[in-house]
Order: structure tokens, then C-alpha cells, then sequence
């Protein structure tokens, strides 16, 4: 059984370890806990990890937030993955700083990653686990906020919960999203 593990962020030196790139940050950490590396393919970097019998394929998309979709759809028609079987990363301002929400489907949020896997792949119906980054920013700097780095403050916040997200990704590959959902979006505050 495959699953398409999708971690959202933006390459390149200016954007690492910045709120927006939390999905890299999630994703590297499963890779590293697993001792796994990411190749360079198309569209993403790939890393493939097995967790007890299932395959992840997990990708970072090189193609910038905006078109997500693009990298999306190659690996699912590539790998031939259900929609079911997908599981997409993205930072959220509506959430705390570290609070992690894992739905089975659902609207864009005004996420310019999510709008491009929609638009690309032509559902909702695919699982996002949404990251918290907070939203302390005043009024016309939220992209100085989204693209900016994290605090000292804000990383110990954040380290314990790239954990739990890296058992919630394994979770989710092994019991399913419902179940997952149950467990850890009222353990994920």
C-alpha cells in the first residue's frame, strides 16, 4: 500500500526554516527520523520510507508554494496513488503556534498551495494536516510574518510538535485518517 506524504514550502536559502516552510520542516524530520534522504525528482525532492509494510512516498515540491499541484499530480499518476492515500503539510495562520489539525478533506483556507492541488488535481478529497504558525503580525505584514524565520520562543513551542507530527504522518499510513483524526486532533492542541 502507498501513500503520498506532500510537505509545503517554498525552495531555495531565504525561505528555510521560515513559518511558511513548516511542511519542509515536518516532512525532513519523518525523512531523518527513518534515516531516509530526499533525491532530487521531478517537480520535488523524494524520499521513500517504509512503515511496517507501507510505502511513503514523501516529496518536497520544488515548484514553489503556487504551483503545488504540479508535483502533486505527477507523483500520484507516477506512483499510482488514490487521493485517499495523500497526505499534504501546510502552515495555517487561523491556528496557535503548534497546534495541529488533520482533516479528511476540505477547502483551501486561502492556502495558495492547497488552491494549486485543488485546482491541479480537481478535488477536495484528499487529507491536509494544518500546522499552526500563529498570527502575530500587525495589520498589511502578514507575508513578512508567513516568510519570516522562527523565534527562539517559537521553536521550543514548535520541536515537540514536529514529534507528534511525525507519529501522526506514521498514524495516518497505518490506521487511517478517521482514526488518526480521533487520536490526534485532540492530543495535537
Amino acid at each position: 500500500m502507498k501513500f503520498l506524504i506532500v510537505g509545503l514550502g517554498n525552495i531555495g536559502d531565504e525561505y528555510v526554516d521560515t513559518r511558511h516552510n513548516i511542511g519542509f520542516i515536518a516532512v525532513d524530520a519523518l525523512a531523518l527520523s527513518f534515516k531516509a534522504t530526499f533525491e532530487p525528482g521531478r517537480y520535488a525532492s523524494i524520499a521513500r520510507i517504509s512503515v511496517k509494510g507501507r510505502q511513503l512516498v514523501v516529496i518536497k515540491p520544488t515548484t514553489y508554494m503556487n504551483l503545488s499541484g504540479k508535483a502533486v499530480r505527477y507523483w500520484m499518476q507516477k506512483e499510482d496513488i488514490p487521493k485517499e492515500n495523500i497526505l499534504v503539510i501546510v502552515d495555517d495562520l487561523a491556528l496557535p503556534i503548534g497546534t495541529l489539525r488533520l482533516r479528511a478533506k476540505g477547502s483551501d483556507g486561502g492556502h495558495n498551495g492547497l488552491i494549486s492541488i485543488i485546482e491541479t488535481i480537481g478535488t477536495t478529497e484528499f487529507a491536509r494536516l494544518r500546522i499552526g504558525i500563529g498570527n502575530d503580525f500587525a495589520k498589511g505584514y502578514q507575508i513578512d510574518y508567513v516568510l519570516g524565520r522562527w523565534t527562539k520562543e517559537e521553536e521550543k513551542t514548535l520541536l515537540p510538535r514536529i514529534e507528534t507530527t511525525v507519529e501522526l504522518i506514521k498514524s495516518f499510513a497505518l490506521i487511517g485518517v478517521e482514526r488518526t483524526m480521533n487520536f490526534f486532533n485532540t492530543k495535537g492542541k
